[in-house]
């Protein structure tokens, strides 16, 4: 009888810096998340990327924190090994360092997972420090943060000297603050090589070059699943959403035809 799988932690992210490379992904659902796990991959997120890629909205703007906490508890449900992370949604954490307490513990308490995402560098310091010393692990996100997109829009970031030492910044204070690590964002490969370069944590780029600790990708995406939505720094490794539209189309035929239900698939 083989032993289960070790649950990985926070702490055993923090320390594959330099080690091997992190190859992390967004889920939000049961299936995905056991399936995903089951390959190896060791940090599942489960992004406001919900809002885009399986309620329809145009942006992340609209999740809800309920909504993040129904998807978080399916995750970490259909998991063994990976750490799980649940992003805050907007304005859940935001107003005060006692709002982000508030809701960023309930989320912990609410679904099991193991630590929270939050957005923002220096300016959110104050924040990732109060969570970490209240017992919640945190992921931060620097570089081209979406609950930002009326400001920044989906420019790259970091362009020009100026801004890129801010995104160094940026990315210590995140450190300094306690994070296990960040996730930087839509800036150019130079630059995601020296964030890394420059901090002890895993830097976990998407859009940021191969220089990175790691890399995300949104599920959807990497599956095919998102349309013609398809960002520059997006690698389809599959065209799973041709094949559902092709299976759907076919039952469709079996049933006008009535080619399906056959006599096998019946009860006597």
């Amino acid at each position: 009888m083989s032993n289960p799988p070790r649950k990985l932690t926070p702490r055993a992210i923090t320390a594959m810096k330099g080690v091997e490379k992190i190859a992390a992904l967004t889920a939000y659902d049961f299936q995905t998340a056991r399936l995903l796990d089951e390959a190896g991959i060791p940090l599942l997120l489960v992004g406001d990327s919900v809002g885009t890629t399986l309620l329809g909205y145009d942006n992340t703007l609209p999740v809800t924190l309920l909504d993040m906490i129904r998807h978080t508890a399916a995750v970490v449900r259909g998991v063994r090994r990976a750490v799980v992370v649940m992003d805050m949604p907007f304005m859940t954490y935001q107003a005060s360092v006692e709002q982000a307490l508030r809701n960023c513990g309930r989320a912990i308490q609410k679904t099991g997972c193991q630590a929270v995402k939050i957005e923002g560098g220096e300016f959110r310091a104050p924040a990732i420090e109060a969570l970490v010393q209240n017992g919640i692990p945190v992921l931060g996100h620097i570089g081209l943060t979406p609950q930002s997109i009326q400001i920044l829009g989906t420019r790259v970031q970091g362009r020009g000297e100026e801004a890129a030492r801010q995104l160094i910044a940026d990315a210590r204070a995140v450190e300094a603050a306690g994070a296990f690590a960040v996730v930087i964002e839509a800036v150019p490969a130079d630059l995601g090589a020296r964030v890394s370069a420059a901090v002890r944590i895993p830097v976990i780029g998407i859009g940021a070059g191969p220089g990175c600790d790691g890399q995300i990708l949104v599920v959807n995406d990497l599956l095919g699943l998102s349309g013609a939505f398809k960002p520059k720094f997006v690698k389809v490794y599959a065209d799973l959403g041709a094949q559902v539209s092709a299976a759907a189309a076919a039952y469709k035929s079996d049933v006008e035809t009535s080619a399906f239900p056959g006599p096998e698939h019946g009860y006597e």
